[in-house]
């Protein structure tokens, strides 16, 4: 539990940090939607090309974790759109839910985490993560907001404005030129790397700074939907990773240890990547909000309980 914490504890800084500086007026009221676009249009795509670039195909090519934690993902993610839509919630806004409730923070908890508990071998399994899940279900939602929010009644005009849309967005582009380099075997320039580390490392930190600045400026109405945020954390924290061991152990029978990361992985909190969606788009970001900071509170109880279950 203390490895936990002490990898969470950072997190709860940053989003600290955004908090005290709405509080204090240091960032004023728009200081979240720019803080989140400076994320969106730069920051995140260029983690996102840096990631896919600098992959190497031997390297993510483990078809067994791959399929445990895609499936796991995916049986989440399309339960919780069936869900959220049938009650009547709006196709952009379920598929953020949908997020909230698959997506985990590989990047700024999986890589330390797994490292500690894991070793080295976990390095290769914790990338392909983050790239299925930063790159791949962060793609999903992206068609499916920009789908939903197109108003034409006619199909083919609904998909000529999302096909154009998706091309224009750079959190789809970015890694999907990051994925040419891979393929073509051409190795970035030294300059290029270190631009590409020094702005994509910006991405997590400016988007836990954007959440606590909107947690400082929400109003006190918007604390109704806590049961539904409290099933979203449940689907994130206990479902994600009971689905993935399902798939992983009796049904494909992988090696434990690729069973263990793979849960383990799958056990991570919700991270930053639907809050920005949410706020990038206008739409509801205080349900989100709850879930980021709420599962990144009980991560700590949960994955330390799953450890001591599976004997670590």
């Amino acid at each position: 539990m203390l490895t936990n914490l002490s990898i969470v504890l950072p997190v709860f800084a940053l989003i600290l940090a955004g908090w005290i500086a709405r509080k204090t007026g240091a960032l004023g009221e728009n200081a979240t939607r720019e803080v989140n676009r400076l994320v969106v249009y730069l920051a995140l795509p260029a983690l996102l090309f840096d990631i896919m670039a600098n992959a190497k195909p031997a390297e993510i090519w483990q078809p067994g974790f791959m399929a445990a934690f895609t499936a796991g993902c995916t049986v989440i993610f399309c339960v919780t759109l069936v869900w959220r839509m049938s009650s009547g919630r709006h196709l952009a806004d379920a598929a953020i839910d949908g997020l909230n409730a698959s997506y985990a923070n590989t990047g700024f908890i999986g890589f330390p985490l797994v490292l500690s508990l894991v070793g080295d071998t976990g390095m290769g399994p914790t990338l392909i993560a983050t790239i299925l899940t930063v790159c791949v279900l962060f793609a999903i939602a992206i068609i499916l907001i920009e789908g939903g929010l197109q108003s034409e009644t006619r199909r083919r005009d609904i998909a000529l404005k999302t096909a154009l849309a998706l091309v224009k967005n750079p959190l789809l582009v970015a890694p999907a030129l990051g994925a040419v380099i891979m393929m073509s075997g051409v190795s970035l320039p030294a300059p290029v790397h270190a631009f590409l580390k020094l702005l994509g490392g910006a991405a997590s930190p400016c988007a836990l700074i954007a959440l606590g600045l909107f947690l400082a400026g929400a109003r006190s109405g918007e604390g109704s939907r806590a049961k539904t945020a409290g099933i979203l954390v449940g689907l994130k924290l206990i479902a994600q990773p009971v689905v993935t061991w399902l798939i992983a152990a009796p049904l494909l029978n992988l090696p434990p240890a690729a069973t263990h990361t793979a849960v383990l992985l799958a056990a991570l909190p919700t991270g930053t990547g639907p809050f920005m969606l949410a706020e990038f788009y206008g739409r509801e970001a205080s349900l989100t909000s709850r879930v980021v900071l709420a599962s990144t509170v009980l991560s700590v109880l949960t994955i330390s309980a799953y450890l001591a279950v599976a004997g670590h």
